[in-house]
């Protein structure tokens, strides 16, 4: 049997990217949580 997943970047990055994090209020304490960690964020 084929396996039913189709990954798509676009819409991963629409829900998981850098802009869309900062968009939202909990998407900035996100980032900031994940800087403080020392996590690579962005470019």
């Amino acid at each position: 049997m084929k396996t039913n997943v189709r990954n798509s970047k676009t819409k991963r990055s629409k829900k998981t990217g850098f802009r869309y994090r900062n968009k939202t209020k909990g998407g900035k304490k996100v980032i900031k949580r994940r800087r403080a960690r020392g996590r690579k964020i962005g470019n």
